[in-house]
């Protein structure tokens, strides 16, 4: 048996909200289904605690499924419960919270808790780009229930019980539990990209908390905002070391070193986040050659180029921050495209996905060239001809179709190493270099990297009014 005041989904609800700020939906709604011994079976609230409170003043509304009524199984008024939380929150402009813990569905309801279920879908979809929708995994969840995550903004999951996937590892042929858990938090978080955030359950909420914060209540907040305490005008003496790992750079960027970074152990050699800028939330996109951990120890590295993985990370994040009007800044240092036969299969739609994004966003862009910015691969990440409104570039940057030394090769093919070293020279002056770049407009200003901060406080300032008109029409197909 279960009641609001001692089950662990109601605990989890107390957790995560502000003391003393819960109010319950439909506390009395049972199950209405009497075949297989239901009318003998007590099923409390149907197996999920619904209704809103608030974080940190930031209203919300929560869903909590109760493993200890019939192990959590979805039935008809369980899934309907979740619907009409959605109805209000899209009805009242605020984020819905999910917490996770169900076998599946009740297999005693059938067909009408899998219809129950489509209208969740449904109300999701409307959802999508009007609030942000969350979800933590403490449990099971598998099948449809990882669908419904899926078609959430962010995921959270516990690296302790909690289990997500479509099909049981168990059911994968060829596969089992003990030689790859498919279900597990660092596969789903590592190999899938389902998954934002992974930690205790203290951890995982903690962390909700603090997503809300930063976050806006809907798609017409003006802005997520708060009282800025740190130094707008602070020099950042290292940001030029972190060119790298702009994991690093982001964090010292950022208000009080604040930096929210989502998909963390999905695709590494892309970082997104979100920051504080002048207390105004920012969404940031950079790439990364180099993964430092908390003792300053270099733990990976890569070449520098985009990926499958990172460019399809990196586009629903910014298709994210331009649906809720959020401000996308990237720190660009690419060298090309990850080249392999496997890679071939997806490199060219995913592009495609992380080009498409940042055209498409009319909020305010910012691009700040940390390190290399050659070739296609640099048009794509934000670049001015996407329409990115400010373009900024450290003075040691280079900026150009390819590295100077390679060009030379190609267009004096034959000649002698002195007559290619002096091309290359040439060719890094002409094209290659951040002076000629900004000659032809395609960068506003150089910069010193200490700098940096001082320069995208004013910028973002600037680009706070911004409009911008795109075609009329339904949707894109990219």
């Amino acid at each position: 048996m279960s009641n609001t005041t001692t089950s662990l989904a109601s605990k989890r609800i107390m957790s995560l909200l502000d003391e003393n700020s819960f109010v319950e939906i439909g506390a009395g709604v049972k199950a209405r289904n009497t075949d297989f011994n239901m009318a003998e079976t007590a099923t409390p609230s149907d197996g999920v605690i619904t209704g809103y409170g608030v974080i940190d003043g930031n209203l919300v509304y929560v869903y909590s499924q109760d493993v200890s009524v019939l192990n959590g199984t979805i039935g008809e008024m369980h899934a309907k419960k979740i619907a009409n939380l959605y109805d209000l929150a899209m009805k009242t402009g605020a984020p819905v919270i999910g917490l996770l813990d169900c076998v599946g569905f009740r297999l005693q309801e059938a067909t009408d808790a899998l219809n129950a279920f489509g209208e969740i879908y449904q109300k999701q979809a409307m959802a999508s780009g009007v609030i942000p929708q969350i979800t933590g995994v403490f449990g099971v969840c598998g099948g449809g229930l990882a669908v419904s995550c899926a078609m959430t903004d962010f995921t959270f999951m516990s690296t302790k019980d909690a289990q997500l996937f479509v099909n049981s590892p168990n059911a994968i042929e060829g596969n089992y539990e003990e030689k790859c858990d498919t279900s597990s938090a660092q596969y789903q978080s590592e190999q899938t990209g389902l998954v934002d955030v992974t930690g205790d359950e203290d951890q995982i909420l903690a962390k909700i908390r603090e997503l809300i914060c930063m976050l806006p209540a809907n798609n017409e907040d003006d802005a997520s905002y708060e009282e800025c305490t740190d130094d707008l005008n602070r020099v950042c003496e290292n940001l030029a070391g972190c060119a790298g790992d702009t994991a690093l750079a982001l964090a010292q960027i950022s208000d009080n070193h604040v930096f929210f970074q989502v998909k963390e152990n999905y695709a590494k050699d892309m970082v997104t986040g979100f920051i504080k800028l002048n207390g105004i939330t920012v969404g940031a996109v950079a790439n990364r050659s180099e993964v430092y951990d908390m003792d300053g120890n270099k733990v990976e590295e890569f070449d520098g180029c985009l990926t499958s993985r990172g460019c399809r990370k990196a586009a629903q994040f910014v298709r994210f921050c331009d649906a809720f009007s959020i401000p996308v800044l990237t720190l660009t240092n690419v060298t090309g495209y990850s080249a392999g036969k496997c890679s071939e299969r997806t490199i060219g739609e995913s592009v495609a996905k992380l080009t498409y994004a940042f055209a498409e966003a009319t909020v305010p862009k910012v691009n700040v060239i940390v390190g290399k910015a050659f070739g296609n691969a640099y048009v794509t990440m934000n670049s001015k001809a996407l329409g990115a409104d400010l373009v900024y570039a450290w003075k040691d940057a280079q900026i150009g179709m390819m590295d100077a030394k390679l060009a030379a090769k190609i267009m004096y093919n034959g000649s002698d190493m002195k007559t290619i070293n002096e091309k290359a020279s040439e060719y890094a002056k002409l094209q290659s270099s951040v002076e000629s770049a900004a000659a032809r407009g395609y960068v506003d200003t150089i910069i010193d990297p200490q700098d940096t901060r001082k320069y995208l406080i004013s910028a973002f300032e600037l680009l706070f009014a911004k409009r911008e008109d795109r075609p009329a029409k339904k949707h894109e197909t990219v």
